[in-house]
């Protein structure tokens, strides 16, 4: 019987073992010396990222669809989850593209505190885009009644945006003009969610009925990014 050279020679490198008479035919040359196909393939393994934390909108892991309505020549990419919740507010679009084509892209709804800060910037970012976008700080005129100019936006805009962020879930259980255009957001059925700086987890105890919406999420792409999606989902 074979006996194991260690106690003389030692077992410090793959080439000792393979060399012992005794272990020479677990650790042979021709196989590495961790017996699963060599380090190298524990070294290009990489484990799939976890959920974000309050996604709704499905893991990074997960990005490799590609929705119908983005061209193909875009560097946009999507959770599946997304081109599911994406897809029927992408028909209304079209649907609406073809009866009333004058129409604004996009109704953002934001709130108060948020108008000189991530609300502009997501505005800025959608317009760049060439998005027309129904934006308070520059739609809101002089002298014209709130309340009728914001009623007159909503009517007048393919697709609501609703940026959630910590203000917003401040603004909406005071049942102010942020509340009452989210009322009317939801019952078009024409609306998606953009978290920024928060948690569905935090929205679901101000309101139920958004949070049950699956949307685009700032924790896991950057803002850019969620614009661009949201340029392609309403492009005509």
């Amino acid at each position: 019987m074979a006996r194991c050279t260690a106690p003389v020679r030692g077992h410090r490198s793959a080439a000792a073992a393979a060399d012992c008479p005794a272990c020479g035919g677990r650790y042979g040359r021709s196989r590495s010396y961790s017996g699963y196909g060599g380090y190298s393939d524990f070294s290009s393994y990489r484990p799939s990222p976890s959920p974000s934390s309050g996604s709704r909108g499905g893991s990074s892991s997960g990005r490799s669809s590609k929705p119908r309505w983005s061209p193909s020549s875009s560097g946009v990419w999507y959770t599946p989850e997304e081109v599911r919740t994406l897809t029927p507010v992408r028909e209304t679009i079209e649907s609406l593209a073809v009866s009333q084509p004058d129409l604004r892209d996009v109704f953002l709804c934001h709130a108060w505190d948020d108008r000189q800060g991530s609300a502009k910037d997501l505005h800025d970012l959608l317009e760049a885009r060439g998005v027309r976008v129904w934006f308070s700080e520059k739609d809101l005129g002089l002298g014209v009644p709130m309340m009728r100019a914001i009623d007159k936006g909503l009517v007048n805009s393919r697709v609501g945006i609703v940026l959630v962020t910590p203000a917003m879930l401040r603004r909406l259980p005071a049942e102010g003009v942020a509340d009452k255009e989210l009322s009317a957001l939801l019952r078009r059925e024409r609306l998606v969610p953009v978290v920024h700086g928060t948690t569905y987890e935090e929205l679901e105890k101000v309101s139920l009925l958004l949070a049950s919406r699956a949307g685009l999420n700032t924790a896991e792409e950057s803002m850019a990014a969620v614009a661009a999606k949201i340029a392609e989902l309403v492009a005509a």
